[in-house]
């Protein structure tokens, strides 16, 4: 709740957004591992080297990162105990230059959400996740560092039963796309 509430830490400054999604995806990943014995999900990765510098909160943009891929090794973690056939937990990210445009990291889970979730998915303390595996304060922390403390913007485009992307659009000159998920 604390980290919820503040208006922001660390310096503004410029920062490679390849830098920032490769790590957030190794601390991720191996935190994942050392929580749970016999995870294991494939990363993808497509990071291009002209996506360059991005001025921003280093710290706080890694937080959104890590919370959102996190959020992407839950669902395909699901996902594969629940026996789907054939599903191989995947994730993916990528990144690319939009020249004078804004960031675009786009999370994408497979799984879709229905509307009357992606209504509130925002708000602080609402989450999908049982009782003891969420606190509903992750997408509302990250919404509230995109949009109140960098002016980017996140959106949701999801179709129930087939997908989810998180559309995060940051000021300049980066992208950066993590595409949580599996192969079939």
């Amino acid at each position: 709740m604390l980290l919820h509430s503040r208006e922001g830490s660390g310096e503004h400054r410029p920062a490679d957004i390849n830098a920032i999604v490769e790590e957030s995806l190794n601390l991720a990943y191996h935190g994942a591992r050392a929580e749970k014995s016999g995870f294991n999900i494939t990363l993808k990765r497509d990071l291009d080297p002209k996506a360059g510098m991005i001025d921003l909160y280093p710290q706080e943009i890694t937080r959104v990162f890590l919370n959102l891929i996190s959020n992407g090794f839950y669902a395909a973690t699901k996902r594969k105990e629940a026996g789907e056939q054939g599903f191989e937990p995947t994730l993916s990210a990528t990144t690319k230059s939009l020249g004078k445009q804004s960031g675009n990291p786009d999370p994408r889970q497979r799984h879709g959400i229905p509307l009357a979730v992606k209504e509130k998915m925002f708000n602080p303390f609402f989450t999908t996740k049982p009782a003891g595996e969420g606190t509903g304060l992750g997408l509302s922390m990250s919404h509230d560092i995109v949009v109140k403390q960098h002016g980017g913007k996140i959106d949701v485009d999801t179709e129930p039963g087939a997908f989810t992307e998180f559309i995060i659009t940051l000021p300049r000159t980066g992208a950066a796309q993590i595409q949580p998920g599996g192969t079939n």
